[in-house]
Parts: C-alpha cells; sequence; structure tokens
C-alpha cells in the first residue's frame, strides 16, 4: 500500500470530573477551615469520578489549584438500590424538617433545612460526629422530600406531566415511599418513644435522649399556634408559602409535627455526601490547562468538573446550585473550539 501520510498534533481533553468518589483523596485534601474530615461519607457520584486522571495530567506538567475548594452535602442517605458503590442520595428538603445534631439538639439559626449548605458542614463538622437527623412526620415528608438522581425523578426524566400531577396528588410519592420502607437511615414509627429506639439503634451509641427530644418538639408545636412567633424556621416556612409554587407542592402547611394525624413519626439519619470538586486543573480561556508557570501545556485540554467548571472554581467557593452547568458548557466549548483549531 503506498500514499502520503500527514503526521498531525494530537489533542487531549481531560473531562474526568473531580475527586467525590475516592473518599481517601476527598479527605487529604480536606479544607482546614471545616475541621476534622469525617470518618464516614457516602458518594454522590460513581466510584470511577476517583481523581486518578487529574493525577495523571498533574505529573505530565499540569498545575491544580484550589484543591480544598469543595461541596458537599449534608442531607445524604444511602440508597437501598445502589448503582455503584457507597451510592448515597440526596434530600431536597422543604423547610420543615426539624433538623437535629448527633444529640437531639436544633442546629443553630439559620441552617434550616435547604438553606446554607457549607455553613451547615461547617457546624456538623464542629460537633464531634459525622451525622444529624431529621426528623418529621408523614404530612411533611409527602409534600416536602425530594430526592436528586434520574432514577429517582422518573416523572420529569420521563417528561410526563401526567406524571408530576400523579407526584404532586400522592400522599407520598413512590420514590419517598421506598427509602421509608427499605432505607437504612430511615426510622418510621408511631409514637416518639419507639421513634428514638429506632434512632439510636442505628448509632453506636444512645445519643438521643427520648425526653429531651420530647420538649423540643412541644416547643417548636407551640410555635405554630403563635402568629407572633420568634422561631425563626417557622417564620421561614411561613415565608416560603407566600410563594404560590411553594404553597401547592413544596412547603406543607404549617402544623404540629407531634400531631397523630399528621403521623407516623419519621427520622432520617443524615450522612456527608461527597459531590463537587470546586478546584482542578487551571486553565486559561481557551481551556488550555496550565502549567506551574503559567504556560499551556502543549495538546492538553480541561473541561467540566476536571478543570473546576472552569479553570479553578469560576463561579467561587459559595456558588449557587444551577451555576455549575454553564461552567461546563462554557469550558467544553471553548476546549472543543481551541483544540480543532490546534490539530486542523
Amino acid at each position: 500500500m503506498t500514499g502520503t501520510f500527514e503526521l498531525r498534533a494530537q489533542a487531549v481533553i481531560v473531562t474526568s470530573g473531580g475527586i467525590g468518589g475516592n473518599h481517601d483523596l476527598v479527605r487529604a485534601n480536606w479544607p482546614e477551615r471545616l475541621g476534622t474530615p469525617p470518618q464516614k461519607m457516602i458518594s454522590g457520584v460513581p466510584a470511577h469520578v476517583d481523581g486518578k486522571m487529574l493525577g495523571i495530567t498533574e505529573a505530565a506538567g499540569a498545575h491544580l489549584i484550589n484543591r480544598d475548594r469543595m461541596w458537599h452535602y449534608t442531607e445524604g442517605i444511602e440508597n437501598w438500590n445502589p448503582i455503584w458503590e457507597r451510592h448515597g442520595i440526596r434530600i431536597l428538603p422543604g423547610p420543615s424538617s426539624l433538623w437535629l445534631d448527633a444529640r437531639g439538639d436544633r442546629l443553630p439559626v439559620p441552617l434550616f433545612p435547604g438553606f446554607d449548605t457549607l455553613g451547615t458542614l461547617h457546624h456538623i463538622m464542629s460537633t464531634g460526629y459525622d451525622h444529624t437527623w431529621f426528623v418529621l412526620n408523614q404530612r411533611v415528608i409527602g409534600k416536602e422530600f425530594t430526592l436528586s438522581g434520574s432514577e429517582q425523578n422518573p416523572d420529569l426524566t420521563g417528561k410526563s406531566v401526567r406524571g408530576v400531577i400523579d407526584r404532586a396528588r400522592a400522599d407520598v410519592p413512590g420514590p419517598v415511599k421506598a427509602f421509608m420502607d427499605h432505607g437504612v437511615d430511615f426510622v418510621v414509627e408511631k409514637d416518639l418513644d419507639a421513634l428514638v429506639r429506632g434512632m439510636n439503634a442505628l448509632t453506636k451509641e444512645p445519643l438521643i435522649d427520648e425526653a429531651a427530644l420530647r420538649r423540643t418538639l412541644a416547643a417548636r408545636d407551640r410555635e405554630i399556634a403563635n402568629p407572633f412567633t420568634k422561631d425563626l424556621q417557622v417564620t421561614a416556612i411561613r415565608g416560603a408559602r407566600k410563594f404560590l409554587g411553594d404553597r401547592l407542592i413544596r412547603a406543607v402547611t404549617p402544623h404540629r409535627l407531634l400531631d397523630p394525624k399528621a403521623g407516623p413519626l419519621i427520622a432520617v439519619r443524615l450522612n456527608i455526601l461527597t459531590r463537587k470538586t470546586l478546584g482542578g486543573l487551571e486553565t486559561d480561556l481557551s481551556s488550555r490547562v496550565l502549567t506551574e508557570g503559567g504556560e499551556p501545556l502543549p495538546g492538553v485540554y480541561a473541561a467540566g468538573e476536571a478543570a473546576g467548571f472552569g479553570g479553578g472554581g469560576v463561579h467561587g467557593y459559595r456558588s449557587l446550585e444551577g451555576t455549575f452547568l454553564g461552567g461546563c458548557l462554557f469550558s467544553g466549548r471553548a476546549a472543543g473550539r481551541a483544540a480543532a483549531r490546534d490539530v486542523s
């Protein structure tokens, strides 16, 4: 066979994600400002998101920045039907669950469900324990619990309007009910005595005192009837319900958690769920990977979470949820265009 061959330059675009699937690496890069890293974590990303490609690229001369900038969730539950090892699901909670630390004390204001992830993580790591609790009832869980993951939202992933309507009408949506029935982090009981026994059975030592928890719940429930309450979580619930969308499908009507008609009672053990890496390979505006000296590493580009969603944390440490996708699209487009240009 004869012919003319042209040697073309090669390009590599690194899109391997962050380090969330490698808990040892997460602990090694754990930020000092968040205290001692948790002994137990569950994974919000597949096991292959292990940081190995970041290490390979660094060994080739790349510069990694903001290694300790990471975003982990505080409302993680073990998936009863896992897809990958240590598969965790995040609860996207409404405002009504009572959030307690490992000993049963309410988290300080304003660390309410769905408010400040990093602030809550910082507080949890200062308690000396890795887990916290939601205490609620069936009326709350039926309206306010949404679960992360495409497999937990078949109505949305299937683009089913009827499915969304059926979810809103159900006492408890099917995916949430499955966790109530099978999830290892869930305790469902008719009375508080049994609930506390179940909570203490899930931990190494019995940390929850039934009498103290009853006082906490009773104090919270008294504020429901007080229109001038100083309980800021109750105020936040009422504020959420002033928005029509939350009122209809997201924030339950304020009521006593100990109301038997709203039962059974539910406790959910919450774990630290690894998720996003906000640091990563340093890149320029063309998504070219840079060396420690600031020069492009020939033929190497990075996009998405591997590049901190665009150069090592383009949106900052307290990035808002929903902004990460934009960084992926921006850096991916820039990397593709630059690589195509450079190898043409």
